[in-house]
């Protein structure tokens, strides 16, 4: 698909501004694109340019990231999946819909899929098989969250967006300074003082008050009728996670009734950085076969 401009739009969704990345023929076979936390929309253009087919990419900015509406407060984390369903339902009303989810939207996409099975045909998940079950005491948890009410979260600012790329290669060395530049611009905002900061509600930043039940989200798994492509990084979240324990693994993997799992090497955890051909070859190969 080149080249790989993308438009934006806005639209009211459950009464927020939500901002809709889209790229390719309006005519095309539509893919929804779901971007992970402290992150936007905009970690798909590397994907994008390497697909060769044509595809319609539908890519919102979640509530309180990029440039969708900032609540200024807590999140509540089932809200994501009420917006997805109403997103589909503007962009997809009569046709179940084919998810890619990086990350935090591969666990919304999941859940997603599993709550309204009916609504989704494929399903791809980049680097995401749930989080660790907590070690925290629940009421220790509880009150740090009632702790963080009182305060104002703040975010770490850099002098320009060409520090703020410095800092992501620093974090992800397999990124490229191209890349890096482009995602400082794209995932990063200035403030009015001029510092730029990353385009993410720092309420983010605030867990929610109840601890992670790795069990809800395999319940809602266990529903999901459409394939699923599972694709690990070699360096990623899930090999971080779980290589030390492959009962646990295949635990959650056998959730999947219908699931292909590719592990990509040479990537880390933001695999659509790092080796974006790849990712679009196999999301391609998943999404074209009968």
């Amino acid at each position: 698909m080149y080249p790989a401009h993308a438009t934006t739009e806005q639209l009211i969704v459950r009464g927020l501004r939500y901002n809709v990345r889209r790229w390719g023929p309006a005519e095309a076979p539509r893919v929804f694109m779901l971007h992970g936390w402290m992150d936007t929309s905009a970690t798909f253009q590397f994907v994008v340019e390497a697909l060769t087919q044509d595809w319609q990419v539908i890519a919102p900015d979640w509530r309180g990231y990029g440039d969708s509406e900032w609540l200024g407060r807590c999140y509540w984390f089932p809200d994501y999946y009420a917006d997805l369903d109403a997103l589909l339902a503007h962009y997809s009303p009569s046709a179940p819909a084919q998810l890619v989810g990086h990350s935090m939207g591969a666990s919304i996409a999941a859940v997603y899929a599993g709550l309204r099975p009916q609504r989704v045909a494929r399903l791809a998940m980049l680097d995401f098989l749930g989080l660790k079950p907590p070690a925290e005491d629940p009421a220790d948890h509880l009150l740090a969250w009632l702790d963080a009410q009182t305060g104002c979260p703040q975010l770490r600012s850099y002098p320009d967006h060409a520090a703020l790329a410095r800092r992501l290669q620093a974090a992800n060395p397999r990124l490229s300074a191209a890349r890096a530049d482009f995602l400082a611009r794209h995932v990063g905002r200035v403030r009015a003082d001029g510092q730029v900061e990353m385009a993410c509600d720092p309420w983010h930043k605030v867990p929610a008050p109840f601890l992670y039940r790795i069990t809800d989200a395999m319940a809602a798994w266990r529903r999901i009728a459409a394939p699923v492509l599972m694709l690990e990084a070699e360096d990623g979240f899930v090999s971080q996670r779980f290589d030390d324990d492959p009962q646990e693994y295949r635990r959650r993997l056998n959730c999947f009734a219908n699931l292909q799992v590719i592990r990509l090497a040479g990537t880390g955890h933001n695999l659509q950085h790092d080796r974006p051909e790849a990712v679009a070859a196999a999301l391609e190969d998943f999404l074209l076969r009968d």
